[in-house]
């Protein structure tokens, strides 16, 4: 590889935002929060919304929105 020319990789914690889960993996991406880890090494924390863990088709647990609400607001919103 040529130096210079590729980002940096790097250990990274990928935090899922809705379940707590935690992972460590090395990533390209960084951040400025940090939060150390079980090895008692600190890491930059990337929080997702949806990982894994909380994804509907890994966890076979489907989580049903408000969707009818949704649609009643815009029409009432936009009703002429």
């Amino acid at each position: 590889m040529k130096d210079g020319i590729h980002p940096a990789y790097h250990p990274v914690i990928f935090k899922d935002a809705s379940s707590g889960f935690a992972f460590v993996t090395r990533s390209t991406q960084s951040s400025e929060q940090m939060m150390e880890w079980t090895d008692g090494k600190s890491y930059p924390v990337i929080t997702m919304e949806i990982t894994s863990h909380s994804h509907p088709f890994y966890t076979g647990q489907q989580r049903m929105i408000d969707t009818q609400g949704r649609v009643d607001r815009f029409k009432r919103r936009y009703a002429r």
